[in-house]
């Protein structure tokens, strides 16, 4: 009897033992592949599968690797224990505060099962300006009252009055495919709604648009942690609420034909490393590894900053003049519904 026992013990060790190297080999395989949710992107990513793995300490559920400023959160393939993590997600953080984690992962509520990791901030901020990879100050935007603009390298995007940053946050790009144009332009129009001319199915929040002839616009739409776009510029809701409030749109001539005075000066730069590790991935490493200096901001913009004030300060002249002749309207109204007395 003892020797059936000591069988039975052993017996059941052993099968403990296999169920959490099974675990463990579970939550260890990271290949950061990630599958398109999205309507308008449904061919599979495949950025970033190998080099974008994240050396990691033995850990059951939640799968909290702290490194530091930032730490990684492991979600296993295995979908039980992915609920399970992401249960004990959404108790420890506020609904405000996902957000700030998911935008930090490029990515949108709907979208977040894309990752086999999440880049977590030890601090949260909501407002997200604590982990900005834009400058804070440029000088060299001083004059220019309202300026936008997009990296490609890191999707993301940044808003600066008078050289100071404002707003950042995540966006999702045009996919190697179908790539966002490069260099500076100008808002032209807005819509609350737009419909995509790629298909009618894809309905378009808070568009705005900056290249008229090629269709390109910031808009919400899904963000899947990647560039996946039709070269539009992806923004978060409250985000492309946010700029649709903030930027100029042109100005046109009588008849719409010609345009009078151009919006909002509105840059895009860069190249997205396709196939590489995911920028932001690489602040586990290092929390500054996706700032953009002010050295390679100032060299970026001084040759455009002139053009910038030029069109800024045109603006200011037709909408002043718009508003005087609107002003005076009425008074010429008035003159000319007066009758003589004889």
């Amino acid at each position: 009897m003892k020797n059936i026992s000591v069988k039975k013990s052993f017996l059941y060790a052993f099968l403990c033992a296999a169920m959490l190297i099974s675990c463990k080999k579970e939550i260890e395989k990271i290949n950061d592949k990630d599958t398109v949710s999205s309507s308008e992107n449904p061919a599979v990513e495949t950025d970033s599968i190998k080099k974008d793995s994240v050396v990691k300490k033995e850990s059951v559920p939640p799968a909290m690797q702290e490194n530091g400023f930032y730490n990684a959160l492991v979600l296993p393939k295995d979908k039980k224990l992915r609920d399970s993590i992401y249960a004990e997600f959404s108790k420890k953080y506020s609904e405000k505060e996902r957000y700030a984690i998911l935008a930090l992962n490029r990515l949108d509520s709907k979208n977040k099962w894309n990752a086999d990791t999440l880049v977590v901030p030890a601090k949260i901020d909501t407002t997200l300006m604590s982990y900005s990879p834009f400058p804070m100050q440029l000088d060299v935007l001083s004059g220019v009252k309202k300026f936008v603009i997009f990296s490609y390298p890191i999707q993301a995007y940044g808003v600066y009055s008078n050289g100071s940053l404002v707003k950042w946050g995540p966006t999702s790009m045009g996919k190697k495919a179908a790539q966002t144009t490069r260099g500076l332009t100008f808002a032209n129009w807005k819509k609350k709604l737009s419909i995509s001319t790629v298909s009618s199915e894809w309905k378009l929040p808070y568009n705005f648009n900056i290249h008229n002839s090629g269709g390109i616009g910031w808009h919400q739409y899904d963000l899947p942690g990647y560039p996946a776009s039709h070269s539009c510029l992806r923004l978060l809701m409250k985000d492309a609420q946010w700029l649709y409030s903030y930027a100029d749109t042109w100005i046109l001539n009588p008849g719409g034909a010609t345009t009078k005075a151009k919006g909002t000066a509105v840059m895009v730069f860069g190249d997205y490393k396709w196939g590489g590790r995911k920028p932001w991935r690489k602040l586990l490493d290092d929390p500054n590894a996706n700032n953009i200096s002010v050295e390679e901001m100032t060299r970026l913009l001084q040759p455009n900053v002139e053009k910038m004030i030029r069109e800024q300060d045109n603006r200011e002249k037709v909408s002043d003049s718009i508003k005087a002749a609107k002003a005076m309207a009425p008074v010429q109204n008035e003159k000319s519904e007066e009758v003589p007395v004889n």
